[in-house]
Formats: C-alpha cells, sequence, structure tokens
C-alpha cells in the first residue's frame, strides 16, 4: 500500500513543496531575479511591505474579503436553510440549479458581468430605455465585491446545507413537543447545530476573497488594487520576485492564523455543544 502512495508523494514535491521551497528562498532573498548568483539573504521584502502604502493595500483587501464574507453568509444561510427544508427529490434539483454555474469556467464567469454592469451593459441600456440616468457600476469596490459574492456564495450555501440536511429531525421534535416555537427552534437547536458549517463556509469564501485577483482586475481596474494584483503584478511585470514572494509569504501566513482562528471557534463550538 505504501508504493501505492509514491506517485501522489512524488506529485506533492513536485508541484508544492518545491515551488513553496523557491518562494521562501526569493522572499528573504535580493538580486537580479534570472540569476541565482546575484542572490543575498535580506529582510528587506519584508520592510518594504510594512510600509503605509502597501499596509493600506493589505487592509483593503482585507476589508473587502472581509464585507463580502459577510453578505455570503447573510445571503447563503437562508438559501442553505430553505432548500434542506425541501423534498429530497426538490432539494436535489435546487442544488443542482444552484452549482451548475460553476461548471463555467471562473473567469468567463466573471468576465460575464461586464456585459452585464459596463457602460453600454444590458443594466444600463434598460435604464436608458425607461428614461433613467444611466449609472457608474464598472471599475470600483461595489463591482469587485459583486464579482466575489457571486463567485464565492456556493462556497457558503453548501457546507452550511450539508450540515442542516444531517440534523436529526427528531431534535425538531422534541423541540415542538417541548413547546417552543419556530423562532426558538431554530435560535436553541438549529443554527447552534449549523455552526460548523457555517465555519466552513466562512473560510473557503474568505480564503479566495482575500487572495483574488482575478475578480478585482476585471470589476475593479486601476481603482480597485488589493493584495492579490500587486502580488501578479510584481511577478508578471515589474520582474520582482523577491517582493512579490515576501507579499506571497505575508499573504499565506495571514490566511493560516485566520484558519486557525476559525477552527478553534470551531471546535470550542463543537465542545459546548457536546456539553450542553
Amino acid at each position: 500500500m505504501k508504493r501505492i502512495a509514491y506517485p501522489y508523494l512524488l506529485w506533492i514535491l513536485i508541484f508544492t513543496i518545491i515551488p513553496l521551497l523557491l518562494v521562501l528562498y526569493f522572499a528573504f532573498t535580493t538580486g537580479d531575479s534570472q540569476n541565482f548568483n546575484t542572490f543575498n539573504l535580506s529582510l528587506e521584502n519584508f520592510k518594504k511591505f510594512f510600509t503605509p502604502i502597501y499596509l493600506k493595500v493589505l487592509l483593503k483587501s482585507i476589508n473587502l474579503a472581509l464585507v463580502s464574507t459577510i453578505l455570503c453568509l447573510v445571503i447563503g444561510y437562508p438559501l442553505a436553510y430553505i432548500i434542506s427544508r425541501e423534498k429530497p427529490k426538490n432539494r436535489n434539483t435546487m442544488i443542482l440549479m444552484f452549482i451548475i454555474p460553476m461548471w463555467m469556467n471562473f473567469l468567463l464567469r466573471t468576465y460575464a458581468w461586464l456585459t452585464l454592469l459596463g457602460r453600454n451593459g444590458l443594466v444600463n441600456t434598460v435604464l436608458a430605455r425607461l428614461g433613467l440616468p444611466v449609472l457608474d457600476l464598472m471599475f470600483n469596490d461595489k463591482a469587485v465585491m459583486l464579482g466575489m459574492v457571486y463567485n464565492f456564495l456556493p462556497f457558503m450555501v453548501l457546507p452550511i446545507y450539508s450540515v442542516l440536511t444531517k440534523i436529526d429531525k427528531r431534535l425538531l421534535e422534541a423541540s415542538e413537543d417541548l413547546g417552543a416555537d419556530v423562532a426558538t427552534t431554530f435560535k436553541r437547536v438549529i443554527f447552534p447545530l449549523s455552526i460548523p458549517g457555517v465555519i466552513t463556509g466562512i473560510t473557503m469564501v474568505f480564503v479566495p476573497a482575500m487572495s483574488t485577483f482575478v475578480i478585482s482586475s476585471l470589476l475593479g481596474g486601476n481603482k480597485a488594487n488589493l493584495i492579490g494584483n500587486l502580488i501578479e503584478q510584481q511577478f508578471r511585470w515589474t520582474g520582482d520576485w523577491h517582493f512579490g514572494s515576501s507579499m506571497s509569504i505575508i499573504l499565506m501566513i495571514f490566511i493560516l492564523i485566520t484558519m486557525a482562528i476559525t477552527s478553534r471557534f470551531d471546535k470550542d463550538k463543537e465542545e459546548g455543544g457536546r456539553l450542553w
């Protein structure tokens, strides 16, 4: 059985561990990115990042990712709850219709919003025909946030839906037998039991929203420069792989801290639920 795992270990080594080691190497060195003989160990890349201009971009990325995650939770939890209350046949159909857009390429889904929100897009065309003023819907933070919510909403709905469908119906019946109304049952039984799905959904939305660069590039233009865009620029246009690698490491550490916090919170909830 161990020999069967060798190809997977080789795959992980080549496509995960070695690239990560290269990123670490570039992050802690300075010099010509194309000439390994000119590299010198240094923390200059990290010092450069912790300046007001780059910290402002990081805070903006955190803010947009956090707001998008909250919006996904506010929209996604009721959707997951409604779907979970349907009959199995209807439930499967609704979930299928919900995830069908995910079968389309991520880039194409984002491009679709250009035809909807553009200056001559569908929304403004309808407004113009109704005699209403044309709106500036593109190349701002709101457009980026809309793109994040649209693309990452399924990652919030599916984990919550999965947990809600596994709740023992006898618990709901017992709550009703004890005189609890619908609101009390939801507050004291359903929502506490769905916390693991909520935590998973928050993590699955916040992490890609924090590191995205495609959505902000297409829908935000130059007005929505996030940490993901800065990293892309360092590798594709500026050619400063050292600074780009240092930013990648900082972003990775921040994401790992976020995941550790949410994981700890989820663990505390589970322990509290068992005690209760």
